[in-house]
């Protein structure tokens, strides 16, 4: 994966920096890195397959930029999903200390917090813009590590794909009526909303996704986007595609690190993990920003695949029920509600200001190319 020059030596000045301020007085650079760098080797695993080379790549890279900042010292091996844990047991294996580090997204876990979903995404929630703007200057990092560290972990967030696609359909939804007894995969607090309004949801692992299609043991599926969903051949099951993914806007991947292992870090890997996490976050939303334009012209010029937009009526709903949800939960939870109330007060700021800027400069320059 190709990044900036600016950015790598951003990362390199930052933890170098920090590795130089660790030489005492009167010693060389080299001795006091002798001294003061132990050689720790790591193990992460990943929710993702190799073959989803973006959203896998991102613990590649971090990897890569961690040993690359300690010159070596501080190396992570990285699992794919199913070869250590499967998929979905990513965060109870970094809890347990069965692996140092994990990669994943934290909706996956809601059924051990529902509060967990906030540090991925919720329908209708903030867009990989607002959340990190929430995260790095609002509460967001602040509520989110009091969360994790019921699991004795540290989290950083680790990489976006921006709002998500609507999935792959067998048939036509053109009304919330034809939704209903249809069988799809989709998970977390989207596949809650979309239960309420009739679906049959499943949840099943990204590798699991195209044989299901298949065989027509689900009707639909959601996964990432252009990019991600040609590489896994959707398209060949399904030909209608539709947009937006209302209840992915802006999914936030996270790497969950071990509080134990954290702890006996020296400051310059701590140092190198948070630089190495943040060149992720940034590097993999625009991975997909340039990989998914040509995707889509692909799927849709040579594989003769529709896109639809999901109906006025299915969005209303959507958006109803959602709320229900979400109110209902923070109700009955005072933890859940500190978040919830943190995250929708963002949300309702963010939303003004980009639906005066954003919004009104997109609607214009965003029409079809004539």
């Amino acid at each position: 994966m190709k990044r900036r020059q600016f950015v790598r030596n951003a990362s390199l000045a930052a933890a170098g920096g920090a590795l130089v301020s660790g030489c005492a007085s009167g010693e060389s650079g080299e001795a006091a890195a002798v001294q003061t760098n132990p050689r720790v080797m790591w193990r992460l695993t990943s929710s993702y397959p190799r073959s989803l080379d973006t959203i896998y790549g991102g613990a590649a890279v971090m990897a890569e930029r961690v040993s690359e900042l300690t010159d070596g010292r501080f190396t992570i091996r990285v699992f794919p999903a199913g070869e250590l844990v499967p998929y979905n047991q990513v965060l109870e294996s970094v809890q347990k200390g069965t692996v140092q580090m994990g990669h994943s997204a934290s909706y996956y876990y809601t059924g051990l917090n529902p509060a967990l979903a906030f540090d991925c995404t919720v329908p209708f929630g903030l867009t990989a813009r607002q959340f990190n703007a929430w995260f790095y200057h609002g509460e967001g990092k602040d509520l989110t590590r009091q969360m994790f560290a019921d699991f004795n972990v540290i989290n950083l967030p680790g990489g976006n794909t921006g709002t998500q696609m609507g999935g792959w359909f067998r048939r036509q939804v053109g009304s919330l009526t034809d939704l209903r007894g249809i069988k799809m995969r989709i998970p977390g607090i989207g596949g809650e909303v979309m239960a309420e309004m009739g679906v049959s949801v499943q949840v099943l692992a990204g590798g699991e996704i195209y044989p299901a299609l298949e065989r027509g043991v689900i009707d639909a599926a959601e996964w990432v986007g252009p990019y991600d969903d040609e590489k896994l051949g959707f398209h060949q099951v399904a030909s209608n595609y539709y947009y937006p993914g209302w209840w992915e806007p802006g999914p936030n991947l996270a790497f969950y690190i071990n509080k134990d292992a954290w702890e006996k870090l020296p400051s310059t890997y701590k140092a190198a993990l948070e630089v190495a996490a943040a060149e992720v976050n940034v590097s993999m939303i625009a991975s997909y920003d340039a990989k998914n334009p040509a995707a889509m012209q692909s799927l849709t010029q040579e594989h003769g695949v529709t896109m639809r937009p999901f109906a006025e009526d299915i969005m209303t709903r959507a958006k109803e029920v959602t709320q229900d949800i979400l109110s209902a939960e923070a109700a009955s939870d005072p933890a859940y509600r500190r978040i919830w109330d943190s995250y929708n007060a963002w949300r309702r700021a963010s939303n003004s200001w980009f639906r005066t800027s954003e919004n009104t400069y997109a609607t214009f320059a965003f029409r079809s190319e004539t």
